[in-house]
């Protein structure tokens, strides 16, 4: 590279010596040599773009998709059953006294005070309303940004990129290796590092997880290619195997796919495997697809070796808008009301995920907005109660505040929801109830949560310091008292009678 500039320069400068006495068409002519060669040396700038784009040309096989793995299959119950009091034992009749000779009155025998048996109150955890932090955008640089500009829409904020016009390619012809090898070599002669340094630079200001970057990676690429969703493919394609994910696409006669692997299993979404790696065909607005035939290649662009890790585990930082929900509830003869706040724009950012493992849910982080407010006012209302209590009055919480109706009856499908998104939307059934009690649970109380996967329905089990009597199971050496969410009215220790036979499956959460 140093070379080729170094001889570059000295032959300009000595053209234009000479060109000082020949005709003007001269300087044309070096002109047109000059570019030719700067665009040459642009072209072959990173050794993996042409051998990439080579590769393109070339390494194409026609391949079925295989069908998305399903969710449980088996079918939910439809109403939930309402579990009954506990009956109040009668007292037990005092004994009938002996009579006695009355002359010899008994001797006076002092028995000592028999303690009482209270529970310790439990220990909350300390609820401190933390400060809902917005993102902060940077500043931009004093020096002027190179290429166009554009603003993009992404949770709830506007954000500005610039970018190199020569990363918007025009896909003119038929889709095949040719056209989609020509996309390749067109970005890659861009200066595309500008715009995936402002994607990074914005990717940590916003704390986002690596969903997160791929979404903002496609909100751009649907900026830039508004109408050709296979242009948006590609884009985000070029971009994330860039940035080092291990991206591919796949075509058919129609449209262009992105498949990309992931650290986590995700269900309900078509794939391939190549050497035992699953590259799914993911979409950013939440909705299935079916592909069927398609053609796609066995190989990844040399370095770009992440798979995406689709836990929540950070906040993604929201410029949006907090709603509200009241949720009301008995409990003990006393009524309980309570303002449930939660984020839309967070709510939007959550229907975008593909569908994962329950454990992920159970390991989701919850937004600040959403938990300040709801911990915040349970925390209240259970000061002074010991442990098995304040777990039963949780439970009345989650089982009779909501609506149960099964993912089949309020989305046509199987869809798991975290927490917030339980809280907002009308209904949930039995996972989305155990996943949002288990968070509580743990974030109020400190008690340690697992969960229990029956075929056809989800509870949740805690482990109690003290004695708590009824349903319970054995993991690692610890008794974890049974506390279903969706069986209602129940208390700490009542299976629900369908399962109470059943032995679940414990789903590890912390």
């Amino acid at each position: 590279m140093y070379s080729l500039s170094k001889n570059l320069g000295i032959l300009s400068a000595v053209v234009v010596m000479a060109s000082l006495n020949q005709p003007s068409y001269a300087n044309d002519d070096f002109s047109k040599w000059k570019q030719q060669t700067q665009d040459s040396f642009q072209q072959y700038k990173d050794k993996r773009d042409k051998e990439f784009t080579s590769f393109l040309k070339k390494q194409w096989k026609e391949m079925a998709l295989l069908k998305g793995i399903e969710l449980d299959p088996v079918p939910k119950p439809v109403v939930m059953p309402v579990a009954r009091p506990e009956p109040v034992k009668p007292p037990t009749p005092e004994p009938t006294p002996l009579v006695k000779d009355a002359s010899k009155p008994e001797p006076v025998v002092k028995l000592p005070p028999v303690p009482e048996d209270k529970p310790e109150p439990v220990v909350l955890k300390p609820v401190t309303p933390l400060p809902v932090i917005k993102p902060v955008i940077p500043p931009e640089p004093k020096l002027v940004r190179k290429g166009r500009k554009i603003v993009i829409s992404y949770l709830g904020g506007h954000y500005t990129f610039y970018y190199d016009p020569k990363l918007k390619h025009a896909l003119n012809q038929r889709i095949n290796e040719k056209s989609v090898s020509g996309f390749w070599s067109a970005l890659s002669l861009a200066d595309y590092d500008d715009l995936i340094d402002q994607v990074n630079e914005r990717a940590k200001v916003l704390q986002l997880n690596d969903w997160a970057y791929a979404l903002l990676v496609h909100d751009i690429s649907r900026k830039l290619y508004p109408a050709s969703e296979s242009g948006q493919s590609l884009f985000t394609w070029f971009v994330l195997a860039k940035a080092g994910y291990q991206s591919r696409i796949a075509y058919n006669d129609n449209q262009v796919y992105l498949l990309v692997p992931s650290q986590q299993a995700l269900y309900a979404v078509p794939y391939f495997t190549f050497d035992k790696v699953r590259y799914y065909a993911v979409r950013f607005d939440g909705k299935g697809q079916k592909l069927g035939q398609v053609y796609t290649y066995d190989g990844n662009y040399p370095d770009a070796i992440k798979a995406l890790n689709m836990q929540l585990n950070n906040e993604a930082l929201v410029n949006g808008n907090a709603a509200r929900r009241n949720l009301a509830f008995d409990f003990e003869g006393k009524h309980y009301e309570i303002r449930a706040v939660y984020d839309n724009e967070r709510i939007r950012f959550m229907e975008t995920y593909p569908q994962l493992d329950l454990e992920w849910y159970f390991k989701g982080k919850v937004s600040t907005v959403a938990s300040n407010s709801l911990q915040k006012q349970l925390s209240d209302h259970m000061k002074g109660m010991d442990e098995q209590k304040a777990v039963n009055f949780l439970l009345r919480f989650v089982q009779t505040s909501l609506r149960y109706k099964t993912d089949e009856g309020q989305f046509g499908k199987e869809n798991y929801l975290f927490p917030e998104e339980t809280i907002f939307y009308p209904y949930s059934d039995c996972e989305d109830r155990s996943i949002l009690f288990a968070w509580l649970v743990h974030s109020l109380l400190g008690m340690d949560v697992v969960g229990l996967d029956y075929p056809g329905h989800v509870a949740t089990a805690v482990h109690f310091k003290g004695k708590v009597a009824g349903d319970a199971v054995m993991y690692n050496g610890k008794r974890y008292v049974v506390t279903d969410p969706t069986y209602i009215n129940a208390s700490a220790g009542m299976a629900m009678p369908d399962f109470k036979k059943d032995k679940p499956g414990v789903i590890k959460i912390r």
